[in-house]
């Protein structure tokens, strides 16, 4: 499925705005290579897509939320930490 940029949540937004900027990123592990391990992502090479954290208000730790972002341009959003996602128009 697929969600257009403008109806993620705000956080979600302010993250993309910083993927496209190239950063800096508020968490470590942003911009690490995400494997596709559940294969639920178009199959590419080995970090092909990297994972960025989108905040989650009150929560202790990164949270389930993530923007996946492809070489090419190509960038998925996920609230359920990888169990689905939902490809973003922009």
């Amino acid at each position: 499925s697929e969600i257009d940029a403008g109806k993620l949540p705000p956080e979600a937004r302010q993250t993309l705005q910083l993927i496209v900027r190239g950063g800096p990123y508020p968490y470590q592990r942003d911009g690490t290579v995400f494997g596709n391990y559940e294969r639920l992502l178009p199959p590419k090479y080995r970090g092909y897509y990297r994972e960025y954290t989108v905040p989650t208000a009150g929560a202790r730790d990164r949270g389930a939320r993530r923007i996946v972002a492809g070489a090419n341009g190509d960038r998925y959003y996920t609230d359920d930490h990888y169990e689905s996602f939902r490809r973003i128009r922009e």
